[in-house]
């Protein structure tokens, strides 16, 4: 008897288990209303048909071709980097963001400083011993980043939402009004901050005269291999009291969305947009622009600057990690764009606009 109820016990733990796995250890809830969210299988989807649909053996070839990668300089050799600390401080409330590296930024405008996807782990990883490794490190750490008043995390991705390093930063400053897309918040409420706030596509939440607005982006969401799509992914408009734009696209393909986005919200006085992690093309295109897409990106929002995003502090892709400056200034010069409007920032570089 006790041997069958043991079985049974085991066998009833396997049931729990492979329950689990096949709802991919989530609690989400369904979020019906929003047009992204298709019930059929509990996901969010692009609604103009953008769906990364890449399956294992996708992923398995390009697992292989990393692997077997060229070697790339700057991936155990990283690049100069800047101390803020060191700069002198800003004059006046004139805008100004620092590259604190990857798609972290600090961008400060008439006393407000909003924060954009912080991570300042070393790894964009689920465990702390594996995985792509900073080649620089962050510029800010979560313990001597000023004070920040508005922080937005753009999808769920381990280079973009930073659980360690955001409970670090919660111990020092849980009061940051954290702007996420939808399914993001309970993340970001576990690591400690107590004001966050979930939008979908075209809302907006109003704080202290600052209003955010989540963006489509052409892009995906996963933390593990079983809850993919489950959380929403956007870019963001920050819009100022005075009118000002500050629009961080987050991490995207090219798509017609930046052209919509200017239709409905206004072009952007400052953008930042990003240049890396595209190659091989056939697999990024959905998901990643390359310099190129990015030049047209910014043309498409009809911003007035913008900076580069989204390279040099990760090896996440097979381009070399110098690359993306370099391509972006030949694109720039061939739109005829002149280099000081789109600027590839140093790690730590303050650029007051």
């Amino acid at each position: 008897m006790k041997l069958q109820m043991k079985l049974k016990l085991k066998a009833a733990m396997l049931v729990l288990l492979a329950a689990v796995i096949v709802t991919g250890c989530s609690s989400m809830k369904p979020y019906s209303e929003s047009p992204q969210f298709d019930a059929s299988d509990n996901t969010f989807q692009h609604p103009k048909g953008y769906r990364h649909d890449k399956g294992l053996l996708d992923v398995l070839g390009l697992a292989r071709a990393f692997l077997g990668r060229a070697a790339d300089p700057a991936e155990t050799g990283g690049f100069p980097s800047l101390d803020p600390a060191a700069l002198a401080p800003p004059t006046g409330d004139g805008p100004g963001v620092t590259w604190v590296g990857h798609s972290t930024l600090l961008f400060t405008y008439r006393g407000v400083s909003i924060l954009t996807d912080p991570v300042f782990s070393d790894r964009a990883s689920p465990v702390s011993f594996s995985g792509p490794k900073r080649v620089v490190p962050p510029a800010y750490t979560a313990e001597t980043l000023p004070h920040v008043d508005v922080a937005v995390i753009s999808h769920a991705h381990y280079d973009h939402l930073d659980l360690p390093g955001l409970r670090r930063l919660a111990a020092l400053q849980p009061h940051i009004r954290f702007i996420v897309p939808l399914g993001l918040g309970r993340y970001v409420r576990r690591a400690g901050f107590d004001d966050v706030v979930e939008i979908d596509w075209w809302q907006s939440d109003t704080h202290e005269e600052v209003t955010v607005t989540a963006t489509p982006a052409r892009h995906w969401s996963s933390r593990t291999l079983f809850d993919r799509n489950r959380t929403l992914w956007s870019g963001f408009m920050i819009r100022f009291a005075d009118g000002y734009q500050f629009y961080f696209a987050g991490d995207t393909g090219y798509s017609t969305d930046f052209v919509e986005t200017r239709e409905r919200l206004g072009a952007p006085d400052f953008a930042a947009i990003p240049i890396g992690a595209y190659e091989p093309r056939d697999f990024m295109r959905g998901s990643h622009c390359n310099p190129e897409e990015a030049v047209q990106i910014f043309r498409d929002l009809d911003a007035g600057q913008a900076v580069a995003i989204h390279w040099g502090t990760f090896k996440l892709t097979l381009e070399p990690l110098a690359e993306p400056p370099r391509r972006l200034a030949a694109a720039l010069a061939a739109a005829g764009i002149a280099p000081s409007r789109f600027r590839a920032l140093q790690h730590g570089e303050r650029w007051d606009l």
